[in-house]
């Protein structure tokens, strides 16, 4: 896929502690250094590269949904956002309904991490327009 209109990339390795933290924000104001305008954002990529420990990555939503996702020694994982809104009303969590049915999607606010036994690397790379 093309992302046309981009106009800014962030690609960052950082160190990921046992110790879960903020990796990235997101809201409608002003970029900064790990600042994103949600609506701008297009792609994210996260890729841990660490040979032997997983790093759990949490995203969290407006409505405080979060999702947890294991990511793997060596492994990636990508996240193309909505193709007009970036991350703007892009998921759902829930524990006692069907998510998919519950078309009340929030706003990605932020990214949190932490590794399993051991600090990691992590490149991130997020380009937006």
């Amino acid at each position: 896929k093309t992302f046309s209109s981009i106009n800014e990339i962030s690609k960052r390795i950082l160190t990921i502690t046992t110790a879960e933290s903020v990796i990235a924000t997101f809201s409608a104001a002003v970029a900064s250094a790990g600042h994103y305008v949600a609506a701008n954002v297009r792609y994210m990529r996260f890729t841990n590269k660490d040979d032997t420990n997983f790093i759990t990555l949490t995203f969290r939503n407006q409505d405080n949904d979060e999702v947890a996702i294991k990511l793997d020694a060596g492994q990636s994982f990508m996240w193309a956002s909505d193709n007009s809104g970036g991350m703007v009303d892009v998921f759902n969590a829930t524990q006692d309904a069907d998510a998919a049915s519950d078309t009340a999607l929030g706003d990605l606010t932020n990214i949190q991490a932490d590794a399993n036994t051991a600090s990691c690397d992590l490149e991130m790379f997020i380009a937006s327009v």
